[in-house]
């Protein structure tokens, strides 16, 4: 419907659900705008810590990504804002005229760079995933994949699959508490980019929109640039490039 802010309370308020289904429904959630966990009266205790040591640890995963995620998140917030877009997307967002895209109703977009695919039956460690056209990579693995089409990723119980487009330009949370680009190698030949929109805080001033191409140039490998009035230049963040070369710090 085009609605950005959305989400779901993990748990809900019946109470009839699994360890199993209250860790998928949490990892789930961990990629949508509005991220909570709920208990009702009749649903007993909603934390975490309540379901055991091994969905503690998995949820923690999942908590811990969310918040690498928190510059991501921010950037989307101001382009629902200012354009409208929604930060989850159906598949077919960029490709319409696809209909086995627009068929698929299981995964979807997180802005333009991520593609999430919850796991939604018991005792499942492996999905098939419908990917748009382009290179994908498994965020957790590494793995490339080739779209359209449909791809077998595993999905073990500490995390759902999630791909990123190849030659995005994702805003992270660094170890340090800072921001740094999270780089997914394009395709030879290709180019690829992002967008970075700052949280102003408690200002009021309107935040700028950093615009970030990735290419590759030669013997130099990947290169980031941001984009501006007078030309190209230099990220002032840190770089990470992710892909088939493995990962590598700029």
């Amino acid at each position: 419907c085009g609605v950005p802010y959305s989400g779901s309370g993990m748990g809900g308020s019946a109470g009839d659900y699994s360890p199993e289904l209250y860790l998928r429904w949490l990892q789930l959630g961990a990629y949508l705008p509005l991220f909570r966990t709920h208990a009702g009266p009749r649903a007993g205790r909603g934390e975490p810590w309540e379901f055991g040591p091994e969905v503690l640890e998995h949820a923690r995963v999942a908590l811990v990504e969310r918040r690498r995620l928190l510059p991501y998140f921010v950037t989307l917030a101001h382009l629902a804002r200012r354009t409208g877009a929604p930060y989850v997307r159906p598949l077919w967002w960029g490709a319409p005229e696809d209909r086995a895209l627009r068929d698929c109703e299981d995964a979807f977009l997180l802005g333009d760079s991520l593609l999430v695919a919850p796991v939604l039956d018991a005792g499942v460690d492996r999905r098939a995933v419908r990917l748009p056209r382009g290179r994908w990579y498994d965020t957790a693995t590494g793995l490339p994949f080739e779209g359209p089409g449909r791809v077998l990723v595993d999905a073990p119980p500490g995390r759902i699959p999630v791909l990123a487009r190849a030659g995005a330009v994702v805003p992270v949370r660094g170890a340090d508490g800072g921001l740094e680009l999270e780089v997914w190698e394009p395709a030879r030949g290709m180019a690829g980019g992002g967008m970075v929109v700052r949280d102003a805080g408690d200002g009021w001033e309107e935040s700028e929109i950093e615009r970030y191409v990735a290419r590759w140039d030669g013997d130099r490998g990947v290169v980031v640039e941001l984009e501006g009035e007078d030309g190209v230049r230099e990220p002032s963040y840190p770089v990470r490039v992710r892909g088939l070369g493995g990962s590598a710090q700029m």
